[in-house]
Order: structure tokens, then sequence, then C-alpha cells
């Protein structure tokens, strides 16, 4: 049983449609990534996964109940929570507040102060700046920051939004850790949403792959890399063939 199954979901803005069809699964302790060009819709499929955007159509299964209808703070409280694309730290607060807000539908205070040493103790950084305005961190501070704040829900998936964005190189050899920690560490199952394939195909054992809306491949990463769209679209060669829909046999 998938712990989270996402089954032929449309979903959009007015009369703008962005996802058509969509359908995924995410197993427990599993990391999975979601890639595509800019505009295929991969941010709005993790929005109406998280109940930020009600789907039009289908369903999301999280745990084989029902979670369509639900909006975020009450996913969040089953475990679906979601780190957005750009970071979003609350600037004018301190490392410390952030982190408490990312607990906000928790009532076990000591364990939140518990689970507050915790994340000091891996992101180092955070207790060095525990009292300083999230504004004034870096860029990749800031991504650390937001990861940890999102930990603090304590997820049974942790959905991550572009988290490479800006980052140095350096960094996001860094940030490649910290997505493989979230299950080791953490025991929590990812659904990676990234424009740089490289990262994200070096993390997930399984993957999907949209453009304009839909699936067009998915399969363990290494059946992705042979996808013909997928060559097309990342490896600039062109396909022998108009490609559904496709995945490999194992």
């Amino acid at each position: 049983m998938s712990l989270l199954a996402v089954e032929h979901v449309d979903t959009g803005y007015g009369p703008v449609a962005v996802n058509r069809d969509v359908s995924l699964a995410v197993h427990q302790n599993e990391i999975v990534t979601i890639l595509g060009p800019n505009g295929a819709g991969k941010t709005t499929l993790l929005r109406s996964i998280a109940g930020l955007v009600k789907p039009r159509r289908g369903a999301v299964l999280f745990d084989d109940r029902d979670v369509t209808a639900l909006h975020a703070d009450e996913k969040a409280t089953l475990g679906v929570v979601m780190v957005p694309e750009g970071r979003h730290v609350f600037a004018d607060m301190s490392v410390r507040e952030n982190l408490l807000l990312g607990a906000y539908c928790r009532k076990d205070r000591d364990a939140i102060e518990a689970d507050i040493a915790l994340m000091e103790n891996y992101f180092t950084i955070l207790a060095k700046k525990r009292g300083a305005k999230a504004g004034t961190l870096s860029g990749g501070q800031q991504q650390m920051l937001a990861i940890a704040r999102g930990l603090m829900a304590r997820p049974r998936i942790l959905l991550l939004d572009e988290p490479s964005l800006g980052l140095s190189p350096l960094l996001v050899s860094e940030l490649q850790g910290i997505i493989i920690d979230v299950r080791e560490k953490f025991r929590a199952a990812v659904l990676l949403v990234e424009q740089n394939a490289g990262l994200a195909l070096s993390v997930a054992e399984q993957g999907y792959l949209m453009n304009s809306g839909r699936i067009v491949a998915s399969g363990s990463i290494e059946q992705l890399k042979q996808s013909p769209v997928m060559q097309e679209l990342y490896l600039g060669k062109r396909a022998q063939q108009n490609h559904g829909p496709s995945r490999a046999s194992p």
C-alpha cells in the first residue's frame, strides 16, 4: 500500500487547467522525484497534495484515506508537510521562532523543545543563529531553516519544491545529503520537485517526468534515464517518435 497516492488529478486556477489526469505514488520511507521543464505543473501538483489548491477532479489518498478536501493545516497534522519554493521563511522573526512555527499543529510542548534541539544539533548553523532574524541568513541557511521548520511538524512525507533554487554548487552538494537524511535520520518519505536533474536523480529511487501538465514518463531512476522523453527534454536528444506516458519494464 502506498503512503501517498495521487489518482487522476486535474488542477487549475480559474479557467486555466494546469494538471491533467496526474497519478503517482510514494511509499513509506521512499524518495520520489518529479522532474519537468518550467511550466510543467510540478508546483501546482505539490500544492494540490499539500492542501493549498483543491483538485477539480481525482483524489489524493494518504495512508489509504481520502484527504483530497482537507486543508493544508489538517494535512500537516496527519503528516503531509510542504517546504515551498523560495524558502519563505518569516524574515522578521528569529530562527527559533521560525522553528516553533513549524510545530504550530503540535501540542506536545516538551517534545517540541527536544525537536528544536535536534534540529540545532543537525543544522548546526541554526544553533549559532537561533536569535538572529531569519531574513539576515544567507540563501543556503534559509533553505536549511525552511527544511528544519518542515521537519518540526514531524512529517511522514516531506514535499520539497525546488530546494536547490539559487544555491551554489557547494550548497547543492550539501543539500543532497540533507534530503537523504530526511529519510534516513528523520524517517520521512520525500516527494521532491526539482529543476536540477542531477540532484534529483542522485537521491531518488523512483521518478516521474511531467510536461504540459501531464505525466509523460515514470519508473525507477534508471528506467527514467533511458526514457526517450527524458532524453529529449533533458539531454537534448530528439525522440524517434512521439511518446505518450511511458514506463520501461523492470
